[in-house]
């Protein structure tokens, strides 16, 4: 046995919803009464709720990083890619920095120097990956690496050969340096926003 199915309906002029007929006009009276569509995404909302859901869904928001306004659906992209406030890692030692400052970071960053056990030369680290697929542990200089090889050999049999440090200290104490730096600039920032914020 088959229910019918073909019930006519009605499209309401308020919400332009298909509406069974015979219940078209108790629906048209509490619709136009309760409801109101937004102006802004169409959706039909309850007129007492049409305050909250402008300023949940559709009114501008700032960014918690940099104050930029903007709408609400670019706030996920804006924090994750484009805030220059957003903090991002040094490719050359991983410290992590605000966007805006990462360019001049890199700059002074991968201009240092690391020693190549290979090949016997300093390599800057901004050259380090062009140089591991290109070293072929040939040193440029043979002078050099002929002298440590006969101070190796006057040395005492069974004394252990010291290895370079220098090169481990030094990137300690720069590493040091610029978080010390890092650290200055993002308090003077900081207090510097604070100052602001209180002024507005």
């Amino acid at each position: 046995m088959e229910i019918a199915s073909d019930q006519t309906t009605t499209v309401c002029t308020h919400c332009d919803r298909a509406i069974p007929s015979s219940n078209i006009d108790l629906h048209y009276a509490h619709c136009s009464r309760n409801l109101e569509r937004c102006k802004i995404c169409g959706e039909m909302v309850p007129k007492r709720h049409a305050d909250e859901h402008y300023l949940n869904t559709h009114a501008p928001v700032s960014c918690s990083l940099c104050s930029e306004t903007m709408d609400r659906e670019s706030l996920d992209s804006h924090k994750g890619e484009n805030c220059p406030q957003r903090i991002v890692t040094c490719e050359y030692c991983e410290f992590p920095l605000p966007a805006i400052d990462l360019f001049e970071h890199q700059e002074v960053c991968g201009n240092r120097t690391e020693y190549c056990q290979l090949c016997s030369r300093y390599i800057r680290l901004r050259e380090r990956a062009v140089h591991e697929t290109t070293c072929n542990g040939v040193s440029d200089t043979s002078v050099g690496s002929s002298r440590r090889e006969a101070r190796a050999d006057e040395r005492e049999p069974g004394a252990q050969r010291r290895e370079p440090h220098g090169f481990s200290r030094r990137r300690l104490l720069f590493t040091i340096a610029i978080t010390g730096i890092a650290v200055l600039l993002g308090s003077l920032f900081l207090q510097r926003k604070s100052e602001n914020s209180q002024v507005h």
